[in-house]
């Protein structure tokens, strides 16, 4: 039996940093007033800008603040995670000292008397080819093993270089030709329609930091879409500031402006 709960505040894409403080409290302060209003949250992936480890997070004293935010809110909720692209490497140790639970991309769960499919979404990038063979590669636990035996300076600095080379590889894209950029970094409707097919007619992810709700169909196969936001309340100049939660109970699904609440 899937799991089932009447309300749910599920956010995702937060990515925070030490050098995103604004971020960070209001993720502080989000677990302190509105998470516990609802019986469960989920955090659908890249909580973190990036993650090397679970030992890494022990010399760092921003993480262990984030850490302790966790843990007090899941002794008031039900609190699930998803890996993200950014964090596919958040272990047992820290879900263990947070209280969180891991769930499987994608899960499907049972909120408000509605069937969901919820997944970070990154998955869900079918038109970036290099990118999803990327995916595969890094998920191989072997490899992830072999990753974690190297020093922490060796992890860190190889995180680093991925990072530059992903924003490279975008920028030159997106020079180049704007719509392939928009296209590659985007979910494809074949994507979506897989992973509903024979079990739900409604998906929410992130990933994609375009939040919107959208009406969808592939052949004979309709569904509802929701996407989650990014959060960034840090960069002023790059755009307004982003943080938002989308909650669901019985008056049905809407989204949660946290910049105004």
């Amino acid at each position: 039996m899937i799991p089932q709960y009447a309300s749910a505040l599920l956010i995702s894409d937060l990515h925070l940093t030490p050098s995103m403080p604004l971020t960070a409290q209001r993720f502080f302060d989000f677990c302190e007033k509105e998470a516990p209003k609802v019986e469960v949250v989920f955090i659908l992936g890249d909580l973190f800008e990036y993650w090397v480890g679970d030992d890494a997070a022990l010399h760092s004293p921003f993480h262990q603040e984030v850490k302790r935010a966790l843990a007090t809110l899941s002794t008031k909720v039900k609190t699930y995670y998803f890996h993200g692209n950014r964090d596919f490497l958040i272990g047992s140790d820290f879900l263990n000292k947070t209280g969180m639970t891991l769930l499987p991309d994608p899960s499907k769960l049972e909120i408000a008397g509605h069937d969901y499919v919820l997944c970070h979404g990154d998955g869900l990038c079918t038109a970036d080819v290099g990118y999803q063979a990327f995916r595969s590669l890094v998920r191989k636990p072997w490899l992830q093993r072999l990753f974690l035996l190297m020093p922490l300076d060796w992890r860190r600095g190889i995180a680093n270089h991925l990072r530059s080379q992903s924003a490279q590889q975008y920028q030159h894209t997106q020079q180049q030709s704007p719509a392939l950029a928009q296209i590659k970094t985007n979910v494809t409707l074949a994507a979506c329609a897989a992973v509903l097919r024979g079990q739900s007619d409604r998906l929410i992810h992130g990933h994609t930091h375009l939040p919107a709700h959208h009406q969808e169909q592939l052949g004979d196969q309709e569904w509802q879409r929701w996407v989650l936001s990014d959060w960034d309340m840090d960069h002023p100049e790059r755009a307004q500031p982003k943080a938002s939660a989308l909650r669901i109970d019985a008056s049905g699904v809407h989204y949660s402006d946290l910049i105004k609440s």
